[in-house]
């Protein structure tokens, strides 16, 4: 019996599947764990603090813009990157809503004309229409309310990123 893979084939063919690759999980933490401070490299004393000895004062200050410089663009970078993904999961639940919403009003257009319907065995067919139509409106305002409760939960406000920067300060002070 003979097998349509040989072994000189290009991958893609008969038999063939696509390898598996992981989504890498979100990051947005910096890693603060070397051995050295700022852009220079200068090494740390055994307290933890920058060994500036021998170092101009120009150097030093240069030193502590480009810090300073990068904190600051770190932190826009964070700011960016949570807002996407709050922005990313408000699309992503406004897309369930919409097709829910759909779905919810393919049903309830035909459960309100079989209960017209079944109403106008028993009265007037107008009337029945009304009372039907009297009910969707107390629902329409009951979903209105919780709708707006809903959106008011929303916090748009990049947390991480406001305590980060809340200890820029901190950070500046000398100990």
């Amino acid at each position: 019996m003979s097998t349509p893979y040989t072994p000189g084939q290009p991958t893609g063919g008969p038999g063939y599947a696509p390898p598996v690759v992981e989504p890498a999980t979100q990051n947005y933490a910096a890693d603060y764990s070397s051995e050295h401070s700022g852009a220079m490299g200068t090494p740390l004393t055994d307290q933890g603090r920058p060994d500036v000895e021998g170092n101009s004062v120009g150097a030093l200050i240069g030193e502590v813009t480009k810090d300073l410089s990068t904190l600051m663009r770190q932190e826009l970078e964070l700011a960016k990157v949570e807002m996407k993904a709050e922005a990313k999961k408000a699309g992503q639940g406004a897309g369930m809503f919409g097709a829910a919403g759909f779905a919810g009003y393919m049903v309830a257009l035909f459960l309100s004309l079989a209960l017209m319907w079944a109403l106008a065995s028993a009265i007037p067919t107008g009337w029945s229409a009304l009372i039907v139509a009297a009910l969707w409106g107390i629902v329409g305002a009951i979903a209105f309310v919780l709708g707006r409760k809903k959106f008011q939960q929303v916090n748009p406000k990049p947390e991480r990123t406001v305590d980060t920067l809340s200890k820029v300060p901190g950070a500046l002070k000398p100990n």
